[in-house]
């Protein structure tokens, strides 16, 4: 007896999934179109069925409402906390369930997945309004933008959007550090010995060494040694033809100071949060040559105020790119760190970017580093102010 085959079995072209195509939003409209004869054919065909069409649209209704109970409720806390703020009061680190909670979550497939949606070309009738609404929702201020709306393809795009010439206008002192972002200032302050502690929040403190990485310059700075050029793969690629303030140079020439007449130096640090209606493209904040580069895998958790509060370490747990050099006044680091929806870091601009940390050296006097109190370099800044790109952070005297 031949066997045969039964002919209703489909076979499933598995060449077709991996068939490589751009996504276009049109393709979610069509697919709905599509479903909608579908479900009002399957909907006839019984009075049970019937019934269950209306779990659809009130499960959306349920979800819609408890999103929108949930942003009443933050946003209500963001109130509190501005008007605290402005009281002076400081609120203390304080972990709760929800930090607990956010270790379970897959952090990471959710930014990537966020970062396909953003990525997804818009067709450009409707481009206008989602940058617009997105502007409403976190205030960004469309005037700057350098292209018009509509030739922003994606969300994506539009997020890491380049300036109109002359917006950010450089400090013209030459004594000075400036912003390489626009964002809120978070912390600052002065490091001292090797083990020095950044203050996250207040009773919750991080190393600077833990943050720029076990083979960091930094415990050679607190001991007092020059830096040198090292070997290696971390190393960058210097080429003397590119030097910019609107980009980190990986060129600009290195300043070496004889042993008896190198200055005092002390070292700081300044942590500037980006929120995501903010100007999210990088800049240098000084002219200097980098020397090491390297990225360091980890978490995604949020970066805002409250996941500061909440989560230990944060800074040092979560995913992040560390550059290390030199310039006039000797050591400079800057760390770019991702959250979520925000893993994707270029030095240049942040895909959804979130927090920069500086950690530097300026110049001190003499009597100060006796003293142990203020140095010849002050920050020009306070804790909460909103800085742009170019503005000075702080400035020393010409000696």
């Amino acid at each position: 007896m031949k066997w045969r085959g039964c002919r209703s079995v489909p076979v499933l072209n598995y060449n077709r999934f991996y068939h490589h195509r751009r996504f276009h939003f049109t393709t979610f409209l069509r697919k709905g179109q599509r479903a909608q004869p579908r479900a009002s054919a399957a909907g006839s065909n019984g009075s049970s069925t019937q019934g269950n069409s209306f779990l659809v649209p009130g499960a959306t209704v349920a979800t819609i409402l408890m999103l929108g109970a949930l942003h009443a409720r933050r946003l209500y806390d963001d109130k509190k906390i501005e008007e605290a703020r402005a009281k002076g009061v400081e609120f203390e680190f304080h972990p709760d369930v929800k930090a607990r909670f956010l270790r379970l979550l897959p952090l990471r497939s959710i930014s990537r997945f966020w970062g396909s949606l953003t990525g997804m070309e818009l067709p450009v009738w409707l481009r206008p309004h989602v940058y617009k609404a997105w502007a409403r929702a976190f205030h960004s201020n469309l005037e700057e933008a350098e292209l018009p709306l509509e030739e922003y393809a994606c969300l994506r795009d539009f997020f890491v959007r380049r300036l109109k010439e002359g917006l950010r206008p450089i400090d013209s002192d030459s004594c000075c550090l400036v912003s390489p972002v626009d964002g809120t200032v978070m912390r600052f302050g002065e490091l001292r010995g090797p083990g020095a502690m950044i203050e996250q929040v207040k009773g919750c403190s991080y190393s600077a060494s833990s943050l720029l990485g076990a083979n960091s310059f930094l415990p050679m700075i607190a001991a007092g040694e020059a830096i040198e050029e090292r070997g290696g793969e971390e190393n960058t690629v210097t080429d003397a033809t590119q030097k910019s303030w609107w980009r980190i140079s990986f060129a600009s020439p290195k300043v070496r100071d004889t042993e008896s007449s190198r200055p005092l130096k002390g070292l700081f640090y300044c942590v500037i949060y980006l929120k995501p209606g903010d100007y999210h493209r990088i800049h240098s904040p000084v002219d200097w040559n980098v020397l090491l580069r390297r990225h360091f895998t980890g978490h995604l958790f949020p970066m805002n105020e409250r996941a500061t509060r909440t989560i230990r370490n944060l800074y040092v747990e979560n995913e992040r790119v560390v550059l290390e050099g030199q310039w006039q006044e000797g050591y400079m680091a800057m760390a770019a760190i991702g959250a979520t929806n925000i893993g994707s870091i270029e030095i240049a601009a942040f895909n959804m970017g979130s927090t920069v940390v500086l950690v530097f050296q300026a110049p001190i006097s003499e009597s100060s580093a006796h003293q142990g109190s203020s140095s010849e370099f002050r920050f020009c800044i306070k804790r909460g102010d909103r800085i742009r790109m170019g503005e000075a952070l702080g400035r020393w005297k010409d000696s």
